[in-house]
């Protein structure tokens, strides 16, 4: 898919579903009961100036306020950025690839379940690279591995379930892949970055338990872009099949059990000469 494409894709899907990553994510909690914008905003240590790259509805950019930094966000969604400034968050409309900042402009940067899908990521790297002070800090939340957490659970279920889906509608309802496998792993990730003047990855694996009620644990498989493009009919037919399924999951407490596993990777970028 084409940047403009996708660009098209994603204003789309956050028009219709505004709000959506940080209604989503901000109800898991790891075994710490942390979510994953916790997790992130935790590793920025020491107050400063952080970019929240693809920032939303400025969910994380509260936190970061809270934490005493200086926020400042920048994403795609015209919707989404209107409930940030309702926030009374700073945040501008832009692209990751091209952003409107002056060299050297943060002490931090930071992304949340974004940097994974972005198309041209090389660009986007160096752009990070150059807003980013020698020294700055990058951490971002990527969306984890299949298999990481597969128990059966929900996610397993509903995976399996838009797999029959998908094999079954027309090619205009599949959507394309989004962004760059390199993203997937901490070597592919060290590739990107470190091209773009970032030293060595630091790399962890959390568990972010999402389990509730039927229709709780719904609310959460459903929000996945694949979902998008389906027909009514088709979409319907998949809540259908998982309404049907997923409650012989249940645990004796009535909860359907569903972990997403996400990736925390930070680094820095590298002094000249060193």
């Amino acid at each position: 898919m084409t940047r403009s494409a996708q660009e098209t894709f994603f204003r789309a899907f956050h028009a219709s579903h505004p709000a959506v990553t940080s209604r989503i994510f901000s109800g898991g909690q790891n075994t710490g009961g942390r979510s994953s914008y916790e997790l992130l905003r935790d590793e920025i240590a020491g107050a400063g100036r952080v970019l929240d790259l693809a920032c939303g509805d400025g969910f994380l950019l509260d936190l970061l306020a809270a934490a005493g930094h200086q926020a400042v966000g920048i994403d795609l969604s015209s919707t989404d950025l209107a409930l940030a400034k309702q926030r009374s968050a700073t945040a501008v409309e832009g692209r990751a690839q091209q952003l409107p900042f002056a060299d050297h402009a943060f002490d931090a940067g930071v992304s949340h379940m974004a940097f994974m899908l972005m198309t041209d990521i090389d660009q986007v790297a160096a752009e990070l690279a150059r807003v980013l002070r020698p020294g700055g800090q990058l951490s971002l939340v990527l969306s984890g591995t299949s298999g990481t957490a597969d128990r059966g659970e929900a996610r397993t279920l509903f995976g399996k379930l838009l797999r029959e889906t998908l094999s079954e509608v027309p090619a205009e309802q599949r959507l394309s892949p989004l962004g760059d496998k390199r993203t997937r792993t901490r070597a592919g990730l060290d590739e990107i970055l470190g091209a773009a003047g970032f030293g060595p990855v630091q790399w962890r694996t959390e568990e972010i338990d999402f389990s509730g009620s039927l229709d709780q644990v719904w609310d959460f498989v459903s929000s996945v872009y694949n979902l998008f493009p389906l027909s009514a009919a088709a979409s319907s037919a998949l809540k259908t099949a998982f309404y049907t399924e997923a409650p012989a999951l249940a645990r004796p407490d009535g909860r359907i059990p569903l972990v997403f596993p996400i990736h925390l990777a930070s680094t820095r970028t590298v002094h000249k000469g060193q």
